[in-house]
């Protein structure tokens, strides 16, 4: 969906019927944030809620958005499994779960925020994972055994993040990865 004419769109169709932003909110049962964010065309947002705004203004759904792709939504939750699922190449070839979000962030970052987003969160954890990995790694010539039980957790620890974000990512369209060194800081 194009954000700039679904953001143009609500805006206008709100201001149109007279709503505030809030009025909408409760007419819709849509958050107030999510109509500021898709206002300022920072999210696409689900078809159930393009529909409970479109209810709420007494619209049509294509008066508020015009789909030029009606996969479009099939694409992007295959984008975010790439993005948020690539990262278990990791434990096949060294780095994977690194490089590969890297490079899908550098291709498709510019084409949708969410992505962008999304991207920079998977590189930031599982960059952060391998750093303490390598740390857990190094700490066998310190403390042999412990390493162990401490890298185990680590993976574990990794791998339920990863899993938990990628259900988030597909249903959602969030994501939380805790613990992240900033490597790729948001844009501004």
């Amino acid at each position: 969906m194009n954000h700039a004419t679904l953001s143009e769109s609500l805006i206008y169709q709100r201001t149109l019927k007279g709503y505030s932003q809030e009025e909408l909110a409760h007419l819709s049962s849509v958050g107030i944030r999510t109509i500021q964010r898709i206002e300022k065309g920072e999210v696409n947002p689900h078809l159930q809620t393009l529909k409970l705004l479109a209810e709420a203004l007494e619209i049509e759904m294509n008066e508020l958005v015009v789909v030029q792709n009606p996969n479009e939504e099939i694409f992007q939750r295959k984008w975010m499994l790439l993005i948020h699922g690539t990262p278990f190449l990791g434990f096949i070839i060294p780095f994977a779960n690194v490089l590969i979000p890297l490079f899908i962030w550098i291709a498709k970052a510019e084409d949708n925020a969410i992505y962008d987003a999304h991207g920079r969160a998977v590189v930031n954890f599982h960059g952060t994972l391998n750093l303490i990995l390598i740390l857990s790694l190094g700490m066998f010539f310190i403390l042999p055994g412990f390493n162990f039980i401490f890298t185990g957790a680590v993976v574990l620890f990794g791998i339920t993040t990863t899993l938990v974000n990628i259900s988030m990512a597909l249903n959602k369209q969030k994501c939380k990865y805790p613990l992240s060194i900033p490597f790729l800081k948001p844009r501004q």
